[in-house]
């Protein structure tokens, strides 16, 4: 049971120094880096959305929110008028084997 105890600080002594050299290495040019989006080439709705993703990540990120639930929303509705007229009852709870 000793063995454990000593290979996980052993493991232990090892991670500290890699993840200081990682945490350090970067140094003044951390602060160059900036993330954008390419919408050189694109148009319409796309091109919005990278320039929105460009100017305003909290937008960005807002808007997603908002849209992805609504999108979903939508498609669930849209198969569920399908499957109504193809026949399949999603309302009922009744077990079609007996």
């Amino acid at each position: 049971m000793r063995r454990l105890p000593a290979r996980a600080l052993g493991m232990l002594a090892w991670l500290i120094p890699l993840s200081g050299t990682q945490l350090f290495a970067v140094g003044e040019k951390a602060d160059a880096i900036v993330i954008v989006a390419d919408s050189r080439n694109t148009s319409g709705l796309r091109a919005w959305w990278m320039n929105l993703y460009n100017e305003s990540h909290l937008l960005f990120a807002v808007m997603t929110i908002i849209i992805l639930p609504v999108t979903g929303l939508i498609l669930g509705k849209l198969t569920g008028g399908v499957m109504a007229r193809l026949g399949i009852n999603l309302k009922s709870r009744e077990l079609a084997e007996h």
